[in-house]
């Protein structure tokens, strides 16, 4: 196995006093943040292995307050410094970096290449696939820092389209596991009849048709990190293995008495209830908790606000960069319609719908008749009780259609979901809303 650089944290030392959302934007940048308001008294500590900045906050500092500053600095010339608000002509020279307001996650990861001799050091493939600037964003990179170096279990929840692939691979890349495989499993994907062989392997002859030794993705993953999307869809007994796994870090191939020891991290992700499914008896309540040890939400679109805007020119500016497309950016009836939408598959339907606007757009302002979102838009609340019946019909004409197909597949939601091309998400979302109890319908 290659030798991976151990993570040194970045220490930023800040004279003055951050708002939250500077120390939200610290937080999502990686750094560990050490205030120091008050020069009287203060000594500046540093721990060996830190990668260490100081910044002098001179908004409204008074000038005796940022001589007795400078004045601490003066045994740590060594450490780079740099300087935010103030009289530029006034502190020319003065740090190596003045930082414009507000400050944003531009200049902190402009500072961080400084820090880190010019590269990006552990950030590199992490959270730069992450794209926004919402609370909700920053949070979720700064949980990514504080979980990539901890080599313990992380379930990852959300709805479907939110991006946890990118969340588990991201604390792939940031953790020392980095260059090492990344396997992402599918696990409702899995044949019911194949799930503890794909995973964990088996012998020659263990059953009709194993030709030959096959290794389960669990041993091709050892040293880096396995990820097992839906984790919920998982057979109770392939639970049963895979709780041995994380207890033990040990294995058996199907056919074979022998034991073999691995080294995986677990990444988990789901967008069930797996509290409500330990209550109804489909998943064990100790594999739960053995998962549940770190947990990182991922946020639906429409609570990030501003996001949607910056993703939608993310992926146009990426897409320009693979087809030869003119569309270039949206323009005021586009962006009116993606704050307005709902954006009920997330990220996922964000990308598919700029994709296509930016094929179909005749001209370099992808316009609102392109994305198409007027078809996908949610009715309004209530919208049915106001209307002139015509919605209630088409509100039981389709709880009737769900249901029935419920009844034909034997209430299997994925073979309910072939059945209507649609996604099991939306299944069990119908269900939802028209108020089908899958549980009682079975019984």
């Amino acid at each position: 196995m290659a030798v991976v650089p151990e993570i040194r944290p970045r220490c930023m030392i800040w004279l003055g006093q951050p708002t939250p959302r500077e120390r939200e934007l610290l937080a999502a940048a990686g750094w560990e943040l050490r205030v120091i308001d008050d020069p009287h008294g203060a000594r500046i500590g540093l721990r060996g292995g830190d990668r260490v900045a100081v910044l002098l906050d001179l908004r409204e500092a008074e000038p005796a307050w940022a001589d007795a500053m400078r004045a601490l600095l003066g045994p740590h010339s060594d450490l780079p410094l740099v300087l935010l608000g103030g009289p530029r002509e006034g502190s020319r020279g003065e740090g190596l970096l003045q930082l414009r307001e507000p400050l944003d996650l531009e200049q902190i990861q402009q500072l961080a290449q400084i820090v880190d001799g010019g590269s990006h050091g552990h950030d590199r493939g992490g959270t730069d696939c992450l794209v926004g600037n919402s609370a909700p964003m920053l949070a979720v990179r700064a949980a990514l820092h504080k979980f990539a170096p901890v080599d313990l279990p992380v379930l990852v929840t959300g709805e479907t389209g939110t991006g946890k692939e990118l969340v588990a691979r991201a604390l792939h890349e940031m953790s020392t596991r980095r260059g090492r495989p990344f396997i992402p499993v599918n696990c409702g994907a899995l044949p019911a009849t194949l799930v503890q062989a794909e995973l964990f392997g088996h012998e020659k002859g263990a059953f009709t048709g194993a030709t030959a030794r096959r290794i389960g993705l669990f041993e091709a993953a050892d040293g880096g990190t396995i990820f097992l999307d839906e984790i919920g869809d998982l057979p109770l007994d392939a639970q049963t293995n895979l709780l041995r796994v994380l207890q033990e870090g040990t294995l058996e191939r199907i056919g074979s008495h022998h034991t073999i020891r691995i080294d995986v991290r677990v990444v988990a992700a789901t967008h069930v209830d797996l509290e409500e499914a330990v209550a109804q008896g489909r998943f064990r309540e100790d594999l739960f908790y053995r998962l549940d040890v770190l947990r990182l939400h991922m946020p639906p679109l429409r609570e990030r606000g501003d996001d949607v805007e910056l993703l939608a020119r993310h992926f146009v500016a990426a897409f320009r960069e693979q087809h030869r497309v003119r569309a270039r950016g949206f323009d005021a009836s586009a962006r009116r319609q993606l704050r307005a939408h709902a954006w009920p598959g997330n990220v996922r339907e964000l990308l598919n719908r700029v994709r296509r606007a930016a094929v179909v757009c005749e001209s370099e302002l992808i316009d609102a008749a392109s994305l198409q979102l007027h078809e996908a838009a949610p009715a309004p609340a209530g919208s049915a009780a106001h209307g002139d019946g015509l919605d209630d019909v088409r509100v039981q004409a389709e709880r009737e259609a769900i249901l029935a197909t419920l009844r034909e597949s034997g209430f299997n939601v994925s073979e309910c979901a072939r059945r209507l091309r649609v996604s099991r998400v939306t299944v069990y979302r119908l269900c939802r809303k028209h108020q089908l109890e899958l549980e009682s319908l079975r019984t």
